[in-house]
């Protein structure tokens, strides 16, 4: 490939599909009664996981089907794999050879091995025998050979060097720092395979629960055209701007994120479309291939349907689906706009052409598309309140009502899409280009949102989980793939009916084995991982790496995140995002909120899993591999390279919100009511567009450096109004720890005091300290230390502290502590909260210099001046 991009040459679309199918599906793909069984298999899959995920599952299935389905998720998953992935770039591509048929079997019947063998190793309480062992170290093997097939070797090698620590981290060669007593084959193989410690954990638990359904659902929706339609409607709405390709591949990448959890994918299906029209316009091959990598990257961070980690973050963090969503849509949203403004920037500094001949405003396409989105949001919200109205009408009959209802509007917006013509994809090598218009084609895909508003009504209002809110717009979609051809048929005129009945089956079995080929790789991954989270908790090798990162780091926040940010990137060349998530925030998101609470500063988890999130995907960028920058040079013709530095400049902002957002929890919208949150929506998108600005060098005109600097300084004023607040008054002030008590008791409701804990680490015996949070609560003001469960004694000045009593607030934080060592553990420090002036005047004088910066290139921008 690299090859093909250094000649400038661009891939056939045989080729791209290739491309994707290798990455994400699978290279291999035998035609026969060979072909028919592998997709009987990927369809009994998608199936089997479709019923799991249903609300009538422990009907229609029996119990032990449903306790082991993690197996029977994995032996799908490593059948498939050795069925679709050749071994080789020389294996053959057109059959399966005899090995790979014995490796898939065995693969699948160690997979199975907890179902097969269940009540036996229940007895022994997971406690793997002679016999178990051996199945379970040739299962280890078979999966991480099937994972190097599907992720690449990076993800079999460092499973395998963790494996490899689990048996001689005893041995005099590794380093004291990290040596641990080891495990015996025994001990290490039921703590990996026969318990849910590690292959079988939570990882694999949120694949089979979660992700499948997610990943499935995308599938059938583009079979349905909705990626096609999403497109078009991108085109339409922006097309027509300077930069107009540009942006409409950053909107349409947004909109396909909601189809594709595969960046490459994302790419290679906008990007076929839009790369050639970026080109047509000005943008350099390399310019054209990062605008589509940078968006189509993004899409993964794209609320309601986010790449597989944030499922996982719903079982790391503890906190629901909705809640995870809710904190990752502020960043998702201000990093779209920038990259849309990114863009603007890049072809007013190139002064591009538009294309086509139709003039519309740039107001009216913006408040257009605010419009819609406004409306759809109130649409999804407003469902709701119908909903209910029936519920109370007919509390038996109420979900049969509902499913008429929900039909009717399909079929009537089916008619309004049988009024005008299909959808044909359009060719961007043509001599003239003719934008799609709005007006005219939005009737043909309308029916498409109805999934996506089930979906999330059910996230969001009614808050189900996300297996089931996914099962229901899944089964939508079925309705929508075995009927809309049919019924269009129909609506215009009768014509080729039996046609169109046998086109629409084909659509869903192909949607359900897309669905299911697209699962393997995640699948893998997930089980893969789940050796290295075995790892963590086996070994106690997390504490290590805490104390390893902090002596690094010399105990700097800033340098750790740096630390765990340039750790994700590493990886992330080897690892697919999933795997990369896993393994960076299982071994760093518990230290980066520890050192936080030594530096005083809380950081709330999700903060930190969104941030290994944000680096972790990044990862696809990034040169030298950056998967997604190589697929989008397969496309444009231009080089692998520079597409990918290219595109990591584009993504700036990507890196520079998670370091914002650790500091400034606002804009994750914790703790934040809805005017705080509108403000916080307005300020941070004002302060991403200057930080674009001073980046990009050019804001009305060509920037000075001193304008690119004053213009980075206000981004940061903007985003971190606190940082200036509190060098001007600090928060807090000191108190004795002695008067603890007092403080707590004058206190109002809903402030928070801040105390510092020192004391020896349980295990190293070295002093340590950590910050804890108390908030006061409802309790009566003589309760509060009370209610903390805290037990002080103090002595001779100093503030002795016992052990909490388990349960209570502070019990879990406070027993890496020993409490019975001869240096005693103290309250060293009491912070109380202080009256401070509202942190939004810093923005006056943030916008004042941004209106200075402005009049100064006014003037430039008048006079024809660039710098």
């Amino acid at each position: 490939m690299s090859d093909r991009n250094a000649r400038g040459r661009a891939l056939s679309e045989e080729e791209l599909q290739e491309l994707v199918a290798a990455s994400d599906s699978g290279a291999r793909n035998p035609t026969g009664p060979v072909g028919l069984f592998l997709a009987t298999i990927a369809v009994v899959w998608s199936v089997f996981q479709v019923l799991l995920a249903s609300p009538v599952s422990n009907v229609v299935l029996p119990g032990d089907l449903i306790n082991n389905s993690r197996q029977i998720h994995l032996a799908f998953a490593i059948f498939l794999a050795y069925a679709a992935y050749p071994a080789f770039k020389s294996s053959p591509r057109r059959y399966i050879p005899v090995q790979d048929w014995i490796f898939a079997l065995a693969g699948a019947f160690i997979a199975l091995y907890g179902y097969i063998f269940y009540d036996k190793l229940v007895a022994s309480g997971g406690f793997a025998d002679d016999t178990d062992k051996w199945f379970a170290l040739a299962g280890l093997l078979l999966l991480f050979e099937a994972a190097r097939r599907a992720l690449g070797p990076a993800m079999a090698i460092i499973a395998t060097v963790f494996l490899t620590y689990v048996f001689y981290g005893a041995a005099s060669w590794v380093p004291e720092v990290i040596r641990w007593k080891g495990a015996s084959l025994q001990k290490a193989m039921s703590h990996m395979w026969t318990t849910s410690e590690g292959v079988f954990g939570i990882a694999l638990g949120v694949s089979t629960k979660f992700v499948f359904l997610f990943v499935l659902f995308g599938a059938l929706l583009e079979k349905a055209g909705a990626g096609n339609y999403f497109i078009k409607m991108a085109f339409g709405a922006l097309g027509h701007l300077r930069g107009g390709p540009a942006k409409a591949a950053v909107v349409g990448s947004a909109a396909t994120g909601l189809i594709s959890g595969s960046s490459i994918a994302n790419v290679v299906t906008t990007g076929t479309f839009t790369i050639p029209l970026m080109k047509r316009v000005g943008f350099t091959s390399e310019q054209a291939g990062s605008v589509e990598v940078a968006s189509s990257v993004n899409g993964q961070i794209m609320p309601p349907v986010m790449g597989a980690a944030a499922f996982l973050m719903v079982e790391y963090v503890g906190i629901s689906y909705v809640e995870v969503i809710t904190h990752a849509f502020l960043p998702a949203m201000i990093s779209y706009i920038a990259l849309v403004y990114i863009v603007h920037l890049e072809a007013v500094k190139r002064n591009m052409p538009t294309l086509g001949d139709r003039v519309v405003s740039l107001g009216r396409t913006v408040g257009g598309m605010l419009a819609f989105f406004v409306g759809f949001a109130l649409l999804c919200y407003g469902v709701q309140f119908p909903v209910g109205w029936i519920v109370a009408a007919v509390p038996e009959g109420a979900g049969w009502v509902l499913a008429v209802l929900l039909m009717l509007a399909y079929v009537a917006l089916l008619a309004l899409a049988a009024s005008v013509p299909d959808l044909e994809p359009d060719d961007p090598h043509a001599t003239e280009v003719k934008l799609p218009v709005v007006g005219e084609i939005y009737k043909a895909g309308l029916y498409f949102l109805l999934p996506i508003v089930v979906l999330v009504y059910f996230l969001m209002i009614e808050q189900k989980s996300p297996g089931l809110s996914a099962f229901w717009a899944t089964a939508l979609l079925f309705v929508i793939l075995l009927t809309q051809r049919p019924l269009k048929a129909l609506m215009r005129g009768g014509r080729e009916m039996a046609g169109s009945f046998r086109a629409g089956g084909t659509d869903l079995i192909s949607g359900l084995i897309d669905g299911a080929r697209n699962m393997i790789g995640i699948g893998l991954a997930t089980a893969t991982a789940g050796v290295i989270v075995g790892t963590v908790t086996l070994t106690g090798i997390g504490q290590v790496m805490s104390n390893l990162v902090e002596v690094v780091s010399g105990g700097n926040l800033v340098l750790m995140l740096v630390f765990v940010g340039l750790l994700s990137l590493v990886l992330g060349m080897g690892l697919p995002t999933t795997a990369n998530y896993i393994v960076v925030s299982s071994l760093m998101a518990g230290v980066v909120v520890e050192l936080g609470a030594q530096s005083g500063l809380i950081v709330p988890l999700i903060a930190v899993h969104l941030f290994v999130f944000y680096f972790g995907i990044m990862a696809d960028v990034t040169p030298p591999v950056g998967l997604a920058s190589f697929a989008a040079a397969a496309v444009s013709g231009g080089d692998a390279i520079r597409t990918g530095f290219t595109a990591f400049f584009y993504s700036l902002r990507t890196v520079a919100l998670p370091f914002v957002f650790i500091f400034n929890t606002d804009l994750l919208l914790i703790d934040v009511n809805w005017a705080q949150g509108v403000l916080v929506f307005i300020v941070a998108t004002i302060a991403i567009l200057v930080f674009t600005a001073g980046t990009m060098g050019w804001f009305l005109t060509k920037n000075r450096i001193y304008e690119s600097v004053a213009l980075v300084l206000i981004a940061f004023m903007l985003f971190r109004p606190d940082f200036v607040i509190n060098r001007l008054q600090p928060p807090f002030a000191d108190l004795p720890p002695v008067q603890l008590d007092q403080a707590l008791t004058a206190a109002e409701q809903g402030d928070e005091l801040r105390l510092v804990v020192s004391g020896p680490d349980f295990d190293t015996l070295e002093m340590k300290e950590t910050t804890l949070v108390v908030s006061v609560g409802e309790e009566a003001p003589d309760a509060r230390l009370d209610a903390t469960g805290l037990l002080l004694l103090p002595e001779d000045g100093v503030v002795k502290l016992e052990e909490p009593v388990f349960g209570t607030p502070f019990a879990e934080t406070l027993q890496s502590f020993d409490f019975y060592g001869d240096d005693p553990v103290t309250l060293s420090a009491l912070r109380v909260p202080k009256a401070q002036l509202p942190q939004e005047l810093v923005f006056i004088p943030a916008l004042l210099l941004l209106g200075g910066v402005a009049f100064l290139q006014m003037g430039r921008a008048k006079r024809g001046e660039t710098a």
